[in-house]
């Protein structure tokens, strides 16, 4: 990719690339290191010790003012009364139709504040229209905000040396306010991987470097290396990606996101009525997990139809990876729901290249 200056810069960008950031993405305007060596190889070091990433492209859409809450309960089927302030919720946001939006992260900062953490795509213009068109009272902007993660197993121990011990007790999803490399930040327990880990949201663009700096020298004796969100590590452990897994064309059910909505919630949220049409009749179509037969080297640019074993397509592969630890393809998959149960045989048309398949659980195990 070459990094021209209509691309956002990261404050984490410099010290990604001095480390060997070898391949990117675009995601929210901005670039998203994602290989230094292979995915193998970061993969074997994040679920073994502990990487440093640059996620600033997950940028903040702030909503402050006296209707914030009621502005984020209108645009979430989550109960985000339930949220306190210093917490964090996984909510997807929903338009009239059940469509996802995104499914960012929300931190609760105050009663009438609330940073909206997003994947890839234009939250921030979504949201200031709806609350334009409805007159609510609040300012919706991004502010200057660019998260850098500290994942892997031995991110506590790093992070307790860095920043102090008591961040062993910060619960999942629940964030605390530090002074880390003379700069406020928001340290989150969260991040893109199952292996554990810390986000920290730093509020001053200018001190990207600084921030990158002393946690890469404290973690020298924790075997610390750069990384980024690893394809491997986040389909073995059910991490979905917006705009890949799921898009607007896409309801909560269909992305097996029932446990973070609440159809019943008593505030109003746009999608109410769609969603409980959902609920009642059920999803035309689930994302399942999916091994395929066969070592593909191919990457996946184009659509790859599921087929049922009369070769009709039933669906499409949405990311597919080789896992050297289950010694096979896993993917995600979206079908329809009648091709959905656990051990259901299919195939899988990669680019003309015809590949048996089968449906797993959550754990890669067949029924």
């Amino acid at each position: 990719m070459i990094l021209s200056r209509r691309l956002r810069p990261s404050p984490f960008e410099q010290r990604a690339i001095e480390n060997g950031a070898s391949a990117f993405t675009l995601y929210n305007k901005m670039i998203l290191p994602l290989i230094y060596e292979s995915y193998e190889i970061e993969y074997e070091h994040l679920c073994k010790h502990v990487q440093i990433w640059d996620v600033a492209c997950e940028r903040q859409v702030e909503i402050v003012g006296p209707d914030a809450l009621k502005l984020v309960e209108l645009i979430t089927p989550r109960d985000m009364s339930k949220c306190a302030v210093g917490q964090c919720k996984y909510a997807p946001l929903c338009d009239e139709n059940g469509g996802i939006i995104n499914d960012p992260i929300i931190l609760r900062l105050a009663e009438d504040r609330f940073w909206l953490s997003i994947a890839d795509s234009d939250v921030n213009l979504w949201v200031k229209g709806v609350a334009y068109g409805r007159g609510f009272d609040v300012r919706v902007f991004e502010p200057d905000v660019s998260p850098l993660a500290i994942q892997g197993p031995k991110a506590d121990d790093l992070v307790a040396e860095v920043v102090g011990e008591h961040t062993r007790d910060i619960k999942f999803f629940w964030f605390t306010d530090e002074i880390i490399a003379g700069t406020p930040v928001k340290l989150a327990r969260s991040g893109w991987s199952g292996q554990g880990g810390f986000e920290i949201y730093l509020q001053d663009s200018s001190k990207g470097n600084e921030l990158w700096d002393v946690f890469w020298e404290a973690g020298q004796k924790h075997n610390l290396r750069p990384g980024a969100p690893n394809l491997i590590e986040r389909i073995e452990t059910g991490l979905k990606s917006y705009g890949q897994d799921m898009t607007i064309e896409n309801n909560p059910f269909e992305a097996g996101l029932e446990k973070y909505i609440d159809i019943s919630k008593k505030a109003e949220y746009m999608c109410r009525e769609a969603l409980e049409e959902v609920a009642r009749t059920g999803p035309a179509k689930r994302l399942v997990n999916l091994v395929i037969d066969g070592r593909l080297e191919k990457v996946m640019r184009s659509d790859w139809r599921v087929l049922d074993s009369k070769g009709t397509p039933i669906g499409e592969v949405t990311s597919r990876v080789w896992s050297p630890r289950l010694g096979t393809n896993i993917a995600f998959a979206i079908v329809q729901t009648s091709h959905a149960a656990v051990g259901t045989k299919l195939s899988v048309d990669a680019d003309g290249d015809i590949h048996s398949a089968t449906v797993r659980d959550a754990r890669w195990r067949s029924a």
